[in-house]
């Protein structure tokens, strides 16, 4: 268990570390002095040094509870960094998390809000989505607060659903991932997830939990719109195409890209009876030829640095671990 949280906690470095080097502003955050007294500057704030050498060296330096607070996603509970109406609180986030966040989920929503107006794709009931400029001010106060204001100055990663274009107010919506797939044009796929990719970095976002690349086998099951089909070689290419689109094909992070999220490790797309989350019954050989290789390709050939598991069993096994992933 102590070596799972220990991988896990490097897992979780080394994405932050990878997401934000490349990021816009990340340099000047990076030459941040260790401390007012000293002119030198800690090894994981140098922009020049190796990522696994600026992991290590923050890694060393992190109390366990700055390290568990890097585990911390916020969304439901956004209302503990925030005023009432939705405005980000410094206040309340050194209140809160004296550590530090790790993740803050949709920030373009109003979750912790309770408005009267009517609702709108991804917020919570009675509110409605802050639009481009209301994100970009919330994101920024809360990486100002985040690298100003916590111990070791960590940037926090904000994700965003984008399965067919960024799911926000004034934001480009495109046709469902399985329509994408049936043009059978990877070309256009990169063109769709450059758009969504821009329209996503401007307001501060860093990390889509997209693209879904499970192979859908049961007809059933009611998420088959968001994947690429029912052929591997096809969800493979469509995969890497809309990794192309979100990210690039290399790091640091171009000023236009953001970090994918993989979705969902493994046999998501044929589950029992077709219900959603329920067990796969699949045999090893299946796993490897169906479900595994797009999966495979996008980790190998791209700089892929996020999986989500998939939320089901495999023969009475979780795929998610005890402490997540």
């Amino acid at each position: 268990m102590v070596r799972r949280g220990s991988n896990l906690l490097r897992i979780s470095a080394v994405v932050a570390g990878a997401a934000l080097i490349g990021l816009t502003g990340a340099s000047s955050i990076a030459q941040t002095p260790v401390s007012k007294n000293s002119n030198s500057v800690a090894i994981y704030k140098d922009a020049s040094k190796p990522v696994e050498a600026r992991v290590e060296d923050l890694l060393k330096r992190m109390t366990l509870e700055e390290k568990t607070a890097q585990l911390v996603t916020l969304w439901e509970q956004k209302g503990k960094i925030q005023t009432d109406d939705g405005t980000f609180s410094p206040e309340e986030a050194s209140q809160n998390f004296p550590n530090g966040i790790g993740q803050i989920a949709r920030p373009s929503d109003r979750r912790g809000v309770t408005q009267t107006n009517a609702g709108a794709a991804g917020a919570s009931a009675g509110s409605v989505n802050r639009n481009a400029r209301e994100t970009a001010d919330y994101i920024n106060a809360a990486q100002h607060w985040a690298v100003e204001r916590t111990r070791l100055g960590i940037p926090i990663l904000m994700h965003e659903e984008a399965l067919h274009g960024y799911v926000a107010r004034d934001a480009t919506s495109f046709p469902q991932a399985i329509a994408l797939s049936s043009t059978w044009d990877p070309a256009l796929l990169e063109r769709v997830f450059s758009v969504a990719a821009r329209e996503m970095r401007a307001r501060g976002a860093t990390l889509a939990l997209a693209p879904v690349v499970d192979v859908a086998r049961d007809p059933r099951w009611g998420r088959i719109e968001e994947t690429y089909g029912e052929d591997p070689y096809l969800v493979s290419e469509m995969g890497l195409a809309a990794i192309r689109g979100f990210q690039g094909s290399k790091l640091p992070l171009p000023a236009d890209k953001i970090m994918v999220t993989l979705k969902h490790m493994t046999g998501h797309g044929q589950p029992e009876s077709g219900t959603n989350i329920g067990p796969a019954h699949l045999g090893e050989r299946e796993l490897r030829e169906v479900f595994f290789p797009p999966f495979e390709r996008a980790v190998t050939e791209l700089p892929v640095r996020s999986v989500m598991p998939s939320y089901n069993e495999i023969d009475g096994v979780p795929r998610t671990p005890t402490l997540g992933c």
